[in-house]
């Protein structure tokens, strides 16, 4: 089964949720799911530092696919600067294909056939774990 990788970028933060599609729905990874910052995004250290720790664990837990929740660019809501920089840093990673969702795809989704929400998954997670869910879903991995 393909291990996915939901994320969910929000300010200078990645969360990030392992999940497989399992016999009775999706089986979320808990304990390899994490979330990753990014310091000072003027300095290259920093970004060089989340660039490598994404990587890393893109290949330390075998990730085959990584699933993006989009944010608006435009508008009242528009997502920030930095949060374009770490979804550009995900999309090099080299290993890892990197697909997108968007929130109101999630939303219908939700709304038609509510996602299976693992009791561990802490609220922080659940839009990172509904964009791979979706993408399972809509796949049939």
């Amino acid at each position: 089964m393909k291990k996915i990788c939901g994320i969910d970028l929000s300010g200078s933060e990645a969360v990030l949720v392992l999940v497989k599609k399992g016999n009775a729905g999706y089986l979320f990874l808990g304990k390899e799911s994490q979330k990753i910052k990014l310091g000072n995004d003027e300095s290259s250290d920093d970004i060089k530092s989340f660039f490598e720790t994404f990587q890393g664990f893109v290949r330390q837990h075998d990730v085959e696919l990584v699933v993006i929740k989009k944010r608006p660019q435009k508008g009242k809501m528009a997502a920030g600067a930095i949060s374009f920089k770490m979804e550009s840093l995900i999309q090099l990673n080299g290993v890892a294909e990197v697909v997108f969702v968007t929130a109101q795809g999630m939303a219908a989704a939700e709304k038609k056939i509510p996602f299976d929400m693992a009791p561990d998954l802490k609220k922080y997670q659940h839009d990172a774990f509904k964009a791979a869910a979706l993408y399972i879903r809509k796949h049939e991995l």
